[in-house]
């Protein structure tokens, strides 16, 4: 059975909810009764184990938490006689009997119900008469680990927050990630890393401060385990929403993952690892959400601390936290003498542009830049998301580039290395294909530039692409049709991205038009500004200010000048202009020709009509 039709059977417990519970409240049942029933079979081998080690230690009046885990077979354990079996065999006690074995649970499984509000949602099924079923329904399903793997699993949960999401008109997105996306951006983070993908007994960290159910995470170690058995991979995580922390702390429990080092709160105004750096680092945060509700947090991190805090170099506005969570990241890389960090984050185009010169979006995207720590930003297809369609993209950051990285930025436009899916999932229409990961994956990890040619026959129509590395002879054209070449990938000098805001004035005239002098202090003898008359430029930074101004101001405004004390550096990166392709519009006499037989063709047609 697949994922698909395994979350279809298990979402299909909504026909016994329907009447009494909302559509929009479906979920928090299927969802806690599946994480319990996941974990009564994944303990189900060993039950017989951890009772005996229960009655042993009990009656030599030892603790036996951890022989129980031991005996267990993984980090928890459950240490009551009962399990959904033998629960929905004593009918009239079930809501008792299922209160206790809950209850038996090691602490940290008891916090992940606790989560879920467990207790709330059985005596509402009590109220509404429905939990005997719902229970006997669920011990139905088969979700021994030797039936349904770790990955399965994962994707069944993902499965059924989207149907939840879908039923309660909520957002899909907060909660996870496409898998191929998150895929991507793990390629990239391992592909320079030839030490974690080879040797025996290696060890790295990877933490996702916006971890949703875990998919990130989990996804990084499957990765991992396909090229090197024999490495391990330790995985941290913060999580706000309390239903995503559940699953992605169920999930991690069951992968034998120290569960402590998954936090729950919010990653901005309470940092769940406030001491600790890793390794490698993935991140989804919500896109164009304000940051109000921390506002205060934030601003007093960012004055008392500065750098020394998280948010030093600089604060976004209030309404998109997005630069704030790259911020928390940058705080978390471990130094370069100890080996450093790389970490992926995706972002709306917002945090590319966003701001003026000296405002806190160009500030931290001048600090990224200046330090060199921008290895790649990737622009992705549109429909990609669950919850929205908009423009998205993988910055890819690290404080140990190689050397031939030093310096540049690499731009990838995989806009266009998509493929439709068969069903549509909210808003995702689309999705990465398997060959468009493979050329990211490969233009990164070689640092390339390159072209995508595409081909088109006689009669225009697309018949293939084809990838062009630099210094690469491009395809040859079919007969009678021709090839576009446009960039895919562009490695460019850091200095690119930036500017300087120059403020241009001019002097202010009396009614004689008369230059007016100042008359007190440093403006004395000089001449005085119009501000209605001030303009500002923008000036590269990889061009001189003073041949600027002479070019292009002098020549229009001969007596303008630079207000030096004005002056501000700034930074953006307009990632589609540098991927833009000029295509001239088509010669008139063709248009013309064109029109005239349409004109002929609708003539012709009424003749026939009025016939």
């Amino acid at each position: 059975m697949s994922q698909s039709e395994l979350s279809n059977l298990i979402w299909s417990v909504a026909d016994l909810l329907r009447g009494d519970y909302r559509q929009s409240e479906y979920g928090r049942v299927i969802l806690c009764f599946t994480v319990l029933r996941r974990l009564d079979c994944v303990l189900a081998p060993s039950k017989a184990a951890v009772l005996k080690e229960r009655d042993e230690k009990a009656a030599l009046g030892l603790n036996a938490d951890p022989f129980m885990r031991k005996a267990s077979g993984a980090s928890f354990y459950n240490s009551s006689t009962l399990d959904l079996g033998r629960i929905i065999g004593d009918q009239d006690n079930i809501d008792t009997n299922l209160q206790a074995y809950v209850g038996a649970f090691s602490p940290e499984v008891r916090d992940i119900f606790e989560r879920f509000n467990f207790a709330e949602v059985v005596d509402r099924l009590v109220k509404n008469k429905l939990l005997y079923m719902v229970t006997e329904q669920f011990s139905g399903f088969d979700l021994h680990p030797h039936r349904v793997t770790n990955t399965q699993m994962g994707l069944v949960f993902e499965e059924l927050i989207r149907k939840f999401a879908e039923a309660s008109n909520d957002t899909a997105g907060e909660h996870f990630t496409p898998r191929e996306v998150i895929r991507l951006m793990v390629n990239l983070l391992f592909v320079e890393d030839d030490e974690i993908l080879s040797k025996d007994g290696v060890v790295r960290t990877i933490y996702d401060p916006t971890a949703g159910t875990g998919g990130m995470l989990s996804v990084a170690e499957e990765y991992l385990m396909e090229h090197n058995t024999g490495a391990a991979l330790t995985m941290y995580g913060q999580e706000l929403n309390d239903m995503s922390y559940a699953i992605c702390k169920a999930d991690m429990l069951i992968k034998g993952q120290d569960v402590r080092n998954i936090v729950a709160g919010n990653t901005l105004s309470d940092d769940g690892h406030p001491d600790a750096k890793f390794d490698y680092m993935l991140s989804n945060p919500p896109f164009g959400v304000e940051w109000k509700k921390v506002q205060k947090e934030v601003q007093q991190e960012h004055k008392l601390k500065g750098f020394n805090g998280r948010f030093g170099p600089g604060l976004p506005r209030v309404s998109d936290g997005s630069l704030l969570f790259l911020m928390h990241l940058l705080s978390k890389m471990r130094p370069a003498k100890d080996g450093g960090s790389r970490f992926g984050i995706v972002l709306n185009g917002s945090p590319l542009f966003t701001g003026g010169a000296g405002s806190g979006e160009s500030e931290i995207r001048r600090h990224v830049l200046e330090s060199d720590l921008v290895e790649a930003i990737i622009g992705l297809p549109i429909d990609l998301f669950y919850n929205t369609g908009i423009a998205t993209y993988v910055w890819i950051l690290s404080n140990r580039k190689p050397e031939h990285r030093k310096g540049k930025v690499q731009l990838i436009d995989a806009s266009s290395l998509w493929q439709k899916m068969r069903k549509s999932l909210g808003s995702k229409r689309r999705e990465i294909s398997p060959e468009g990961i493979d050329i990211v994956t490969r233009l990164f990890g070689d640092c390339i530039e390159a072209q995508m040619a595409t081909l088109f026959d006689a009669e225009g129509k697309e018949v293939g692409r084809e990838v062009v590395e630099a210094g690469q002879p491009g395809p040859k054209a079919p007969e009678d049709g021709k090839v576009k070449l446009r960039p895919l990938s562009l490695l460019l000098p850091n200095k690119t991205f930036g500017f300087r805001q120059i403020t241009v004035e001019r002097p202010l005239r009396n009614e004689a038009g008369e230059i007016v002098l100042g008359q007190r202090g440093k403006a004395k003898g000089k001449p005085q500004p119009d501000s209605a008359l001030r303009d500002t430029e923008i000036v590269p930074l990889t061009e001189d200010v003073d041949a600027y101004f002479q070019r292009e101001v002098i020549p229009h405004a001969p007596d303008a000048w630079i207000d030096e004390t004005k002056t501000k550096t700034g930074y953006e990166i307009p990632f589609n202009r540098h991927f833009y392709v000029f295509e001239p519009p088509r010669e008139l006499e063709e248009i013309d020709a064109e029109l005239s037989e349409v004109t002929k063709t609708i003539q012709r047609m009424l003749v026939e009509l009025a016939g």
